[in-house]
């Protein structure tokens, strides 16, 4: 369970935000400016609350009023951004690899067969990002996310910088982790037909605050 309720004062904006969610894929879903990315930083620690607390099921990740704030790099939370953020000068394997490498993983051969294979991007692993299309470096930026064995995984906008195309293309590749993997994910959109297709609880973010939570039948129709 992901257990957020939390208070943070980013320059004349404010984020408040109280929610419990034991979904498989969580949405959080807003418009520009309602604090989505704010609030996945906080999750990932890569921001602390003023005020509040953030726990996956036992383990207290924040907890302002105690003064604990886990590092990022102990969190085992896998973040995917809009961008991939793939080390140009490495090829695929060994930015797959990286993760694993910084969380002091032992090698998983079978575990990374199995994401390489879900993910369709073995015909991938020599080459360098800038011979990736966009689709093709998010799913590496997946597989290194899920590489690094996380128990949660953040994804923040990442079919945001694709065309069209790019994201029908992709949105398979999501499906089938949801459904493969046993990792919680929330899913940050502005797009409900996204969120409507991989989550089962939403979080609605307005101005900073929860506008509503509960199942994908609260997003609106179009947006």
């Amino acid at each position: 369970m992901l257990s957020v309720d939390v208070a943070k004062q980013l320059g004349e904006f404010s984020l408040i935000v109280a929610f419990e969610s034991t979904s498989r894929v969580t949405g959080l879903f807003g418009a520009s400016g309602s604090g989505k990315s704010s609030l996945v930083n906080m999750i990932a620690g890569l921001s602390a609350p003023d005020r509040g607390r953030i726990a996956i099921d036992s383990e207290v990740l924040d907890d302002a009023q105690a003064r604990v704030h886990i590092a990022p790099h102990k969190r085992r939370i896998g973040y995917v951004f809009q961008d991939a953020r793939l080390f140009p000068h490495r090829n695929v394997a060994q930015n797959l690899d990286y993760g694993r490498r910084m969380n002091g993983l032992a090698r998983d051969d079978a575990h990374q067969t199995r994401i390489v294979d879900l993910l369709g991007i073995g015909a991938l692993l020599t080459r360098r990002p800038a011979q990736l299309s966009g689709g093709e470096r998010q799913r590496v930026a997946l597989g290194r996310a899920l590489l690094s064995k996380p128990r949660l995984l953040l994804l923040d906008e990442p079919l945001g910088a694709l065309d069209q195309d790019r994201r029908a293309e992709i949105l398979p590749y999501l499906e089938r982790l949801r459904d493969a993997e046993n990792v919680p994910m929330v899913y940050v959109s502005h797009d409900p037909d996204e969120i409507r297709r991989l989550a089962v609880q939403v979080v609605i973010l307005k101005a900073g605050r929860v506008a509503a939570f509960g199942g994908v039948e609260l997003l609106p129709a179009a947006y």
